[in-house]
């Protein structure tokens, strides 16, 4: 057997014969994952092993992600000067190539490139083409308003439910051990025993990464798919039928936001639910990913849009339709005369009123969630039957003020950074001129 390293050089040179000449030696015979078996005293695992491969990539995340977010202003900056006013405009044209759904709704609404019309604009009374430029930053769907749609979701999302971790975890913790935690009081006491105060924060960490995503997801698709859905029925139809579209727009939109949340959904449960084994995200991903693979992080995903589906429709749909009502019966004065403070009162108001309906209606998919992940090999099925029609609605009330706060902050967080990028916000939907006629309400 020859060297390895000498014969790959002597083969990438052949014009330059390196000065030596290849020996036939004898080399002990070595195993394929013989560096892998060497440990030094201290290391967490083995050299090329999955777990050390899994936490390299981390790395990259951290040093990556971290640098270039810490260069954006030097960044756009430079993209600026680079193109000049074109910027959104070639962002835009980037996106309807290789993004489908962006593709198909420019070939549907025939429009001209960078520049969006839908039949809510005539709701929204934001065009640049209006004389109404000054008051918003950007065009009613355009790829920069589902952009900072998009911020808004994470921030929303993101921050809310890591606000409520300690909830939350009490929250688990009675619906996969009952008999332990038999109410929100005692799971507190005795998370605090246990764990200390330390232990309430447990699962912060997926709970804020994987939520910025969902929110990222469910807000920026939501803006989407409620403007192409209302592009296929025109007009008159989404005014009749805007419950339903408001119902298919979040169905479509939770259904991507959950793919990206299931994994960290995972995590969190297992930390949370699982005392030993794992204290925080570092240890518990590659851990599962060691035992179960990648199907650890996904085989809660079906139960996931169970329950979160219901819910994104219920949050949006009812939160639609609240405050439409509260404009309509309870504020004394149109939307227009109210003022951005008097606006995010009704917005918070309307949030919580369909909170509250979110977790009733989900309740019963998110008990076999929290079970779920906690019990490795077992199956949705098998959850369902073992918790039984009662065991479904334990923890309940606390996930219902959980659940009201959440959405409630999450509506309020979300319209703020509407109003703080002066992005459009269209008024209540109005029954469009045309269709009085049709119904004889004009003359």
């Amino acid at each position: 057997m020859y060297p390895t390293t000498l014969t790959q050089l002597s083969r990438a040179n052949p014009f330059n014969a390196p000065l030596f000449s290849l020996q036939e030696t004898e080399e002990p015979k070595q195993s394929r994952n013989l560096a892998a078996a060497a440990i030094a005293e201290g290391d967490s695992c083995e050299f090329g092993s999955r777990k050390y491969l899994l936490l390299c990539g981390f790395g990259g995340i951290i040093s990556c992600g971290t640098t270039h977010a810490a260069l954006v202003p030097l960044d756009l900056v430079k993209c600026r000067m680079q193109l000049e006013f074109n910027f959104y405009f070639i962002f835009y044209r980037f996106l309807t190539i290789f993004n489908p759904v962006l593709r198909l709704l420019h070939q549907m609404s025939e429009i001209n490139p960078g520049y969006i019309i839908i039949n809510l604009k005539s709701q929204a009374e934001v065009s640049f083409n209006s004389g109404n430029s000054a008051d918003v930053s950007c065009e009613f769907g355009s790829t920069k308003y589902y952009a900072l749609c998009g911020f808004g979701g994470i921030l929303s999302c993101g921050l809310t439910h890591t606000a409520v971790v300690p909830l939350d975890l009490v929250k688990c913790r009675i619906q996969v051990d009952p008999d332990k935690y038999k109410s929100i009081g005692k799971g507190f006491s005795l998370t605090l025993k246990e764990d200390g105060a330390r232990g309430l924060a447990k699962g912060w960490a997926p709970t804020f990464i994987g939520y910025s995503m969902q929110g990222l997801c469910k807000f920026g698709f939501y803006e989407m798919f409620k403007i192409f859905y209302s592009d296929m029925l025109g007009e008159e139809n989404t005014y009749l039928w805007r419950t339903s579209l408001y119902l298919a727009a979040s169905a479509s939109a939770e259904f991507f936001a959950d793919i990206a949340l299931a994994p960290m959904e995972a995590c969190k449960v297992r930390i949370q639910t699982c005392p030993g084994y794992a204290n925080n995200l570092r240890q518990c991903a590659p851990k599962m990913f060691a035992e179960e693979g990648v199907w650890a992080f996904y085989k809660g995903v079906v139960p996931l849009w169970m329950r979160q589906i219901p819910y994104t429709m219920m949050k949006f749909a009812c939160f639609e339709r609240t405050v439409e009502l509260l404009y309509k019966h309870v504020v004394p004065k149109p939307r227009a005369e109210c003022t951005k403070g008097e606006q995010l009162i009704v917005t918070f108001t309307a949030g919580y009123i369909a909170g509250v309906f979110c977790a009733i209606v989900s309740h019963p998919a998110d008990s076999v969630v929290s079970v779920l992940n906690k019990e490795s090999g077992s199956t949705a099925a098998q959850v369902l039957k073992k918790l039984g029609p009662k065991g479904v609605w334990k923890g309940l009330v606390a996930r219902i003020i959980m659940i009201g706060t959440l959405t409630a902050l999450q509506w309020f967080i979300y319209d703020s950074v509407k109003v703080y990028f002066r992005l459009p916000r269209p008024p209540p939907p109005e029954m469009p001129e045309s269709l009085k006629k049709k119904l004889g309400l004009t003359e």
